[in-house]
């Protein structure tokens, strides 16, 4: 198996020296590629440069490991290789011994290593266009295929030196992109390209043997060469295709469009196969019949994330529109509904029974969390949401806009009916957190130039006594700013560095995601400063929002670039 990119790697460790904590962590940074040894034990992944959990800088690197153990066999390429690995294989002929890495500087450079014995045996630019696959010759570690922007490339490794001959094109108009190779039983190579062209490049040769004309309507992403020796493609027409050795099309099944283009494909088991799309589906079936989801992610910065109130289920949305109810225990959605507008925020009602999403462009509605039917729709402003949040005893929707306003709703039979009281009025900047007290009277808000206020939502008024709000039991802690949170914050912050912040339910913790992908746990009430906190590294970008589920069991949070869920144990 050669290296398949865009993918997001975590390997659960265990902390045995936490006190009361999250106990499972993840350790990685982030992971672009994956290759697998011909043993199908050993795994080698290339990581991007980063930071490590005590604030370190990572070089990029390939990490070779055991994945039946877990345990890391070697590092490789600790600095020699620039920003990232873009491309990863493992020879086949030689026993496996060798790894080709195609790096990201602006030569992409290729290279050729030892990785039991972490040696360097070549090197060579390859090309200063992009570079989308890079793979040895099945019977011949010698020989190297890359392929790219513009260009196909046959490399052989003698004595040292890696010696480039390009693809010769000839009447063949030449594709702006080679997106992916593979190899035939014989030898050939084949590669898909952005016209939807199959190519067949004779073993030895670096002439085109045989053309498959319009094999897709649109760009072929991936190939792959199953057990029996048939060969199937996958393309950004949805569609996936199967060809018998003399390339003549066997049959074609096409993939709903709600799953996106096909991205990769893998054999499994039997007559299994998988496939993963562009919308971060993985894909299960067989060349005769449907495929049906077996995972599924979001596909853009996900930044709404609320936890059902009584049962182990959580909700994520996201700027690609796509909200999920997720069950917890099986890690499987239940729901998905994709909206006309990208989500931002959402908050569950008391009951469970419905929950408000928030937008970017003003437009909140309620749906209803067991048939995801749409309850109502309603329109503030025409900025982003950032919060929805519900009072305790339900009566009440609190929305935190973008525009500096907080608009308040009173809500009636169980969450399906909504008439507005007004807007609180006051910030003079953008709201970015809202908490409500335990009897639903008093609302706390933050603001994006770091202003406190308090109010009377039922009359949309502002509380300006101290001795009022001094003692006011909050029924969560969200907000990032506030006495009982003062003490995460670390010297130096600038105020932004934290983006989510929640208490479990029962007071004893206190959880932030923060804008270098971390995790931290506090002892709660956090309001001493300087106090400390275990950290939890895994999200490969900004930690965008935190949330304990209701029995405190799991901390679930979310990523902004790496579009990822993710879900802690507490112990």
């Amino acid at each position: 198996m050669s290296s398949c990119r865009d993918t997001t790697l975590g390997i659960l460790m265990t902390s045995n020296d936490c006190q009361k904590g999250i106990k499972l962590i993840w350790q990685p940074i982030l992971y672009l590629l994956l290759a697998v040894h011909p043993d199908k034990i050993t795994i080698a992944t290339g990581q991007v440069a980063g930071t490590s959990l005590d604030g370190k800088q990572l070089a990029p690197h390939v990490r070779v490991w055991d994945s039946v153990s877990l345990n890391t066999l070697h590092v490789i390429g600790t600095g020699f290789f620039d920003r990232a690995l873009v491309c990863l294989s493992f020879s086949k002929s030689n026993g496996g011994s060798w790894l080709c890495v195609v790096d990201d500087s602006n030569d992409h450079v290729l290279s050729v290593w030892d990785w039991q014995r972490e040696e360097r045996l070549a090197e060579v630019k390859c090309s200063n266009e992009s570079v989308f696959a890079a793979d040895f010759h099945p019977t011949d570690a010698n020989i190297i295929l890359t392929c790219g922007k513009s260009h196909l490339c046959f490399w052989s490794l003698e004595k040292g030196s890696l010696l480039k001959k390009q693809g010769l094109f000839e009447k063949q108009e030449k594709p702006k992109f080679v997106l992916c190779v593979t190899f035939s039983e014989n030898g050939d190579a084949i590669t898909g390209d952005s016209s939807g062209n199959i190519l067949v490049w004779g073993k030895g040769s670096n002439r085109i043997s045989l053309a498959i004309q319009g094999a897709h309507e649109s760009s072929v992403f991936a190939l792959c060469i199953l057990r029996d020796g048939t060969l199937v493609s996958g393309g950004k027409d949805r569609k996936l295709t199967s060809w018998d050795g003399n390339y003549q099309k066997i049959n074609m099944v096409e993939v709903p469009e709600m799953y996106g283009p096909i991205r990769t494909v893998a054999e499994g088991k039997g007559e299994t196969i998988l496939i993963g799309t562009t919308k971060n589906y993985i894909l299960m079936g067989n060349l005769n019949g449907e495929f049906t989801p077996i995972t599924q992610g979001h596909t853009d910065e996900l930044w709404g994330l609320a936890v059902h109130p009584l049962k182990l289920q959580f909700l994520t949305c996201g700027h690609d529109k796509l909200v999920s109810l997720w069950d917890s225990e099986s890690h499987q959605p239940l729901w998905t509904k994709t909206l006309e507008d990208a989500a931002q925020s959402a908050g569950f009602h008391p009951s469970g029974a419905i929950v408000a999403i928030g937008t970017q462009t003003g437009r909140w509605l309620v749906l209803d969390t067991e048939t995801k039917d749409l309850v109502t729709v309603h329109t503030d402003g025409n900025e982003q949401l950032s919060v929805m949040r519900f009072a305790p005893d339900g009566n009440f929707l609190a929305i935190g806009s973008h525009d500096n306003y907080i608009y308040i709703y009173a809500v009636a039979e169980n969450g399906k009916k909504y008439s507005r009281v007004g807007k609180c009025s006051g910030h003079s900047s953008f709201i970015t957190h809202l908490d409500w007290s335990v009897d639903s009277q008093y609302l706390v808000s933050n603001s994006g130039d770091y202003e406190i206020l308090y109010w009377i939502p039922s009359v949309c008024k502002q509380v300006v006594s101290v001795e009022t709000t001094r003692d006011i039991p909050w029924a969560t802690f969200t907000c990032t700013l506030g006495f009982h949170v003062f003490g995460l914050w670390p010297d130096g912050s600038d105020g932004t560095d934290i983006n989510a912040v929640c208490s479990s339910n029962e007071k004893r913790l206190l959880a932030t995601g923060d804008d270098f992908g971390k995790v931290h746990l506090f002892s709660f009430p956090c309001s001493q400063s300087r106090t400390p906190s275990h950290v939890y590294g895994g999200h490969s970008s900004h930690v965008t929002n935190v949330n304990f589920l209701f029995d405190d069991s799991h901390l679930m949070s979310t990523g902004g670039k790496d579009m990822s869920v993710m879900q802690w144990r507490v112990i």
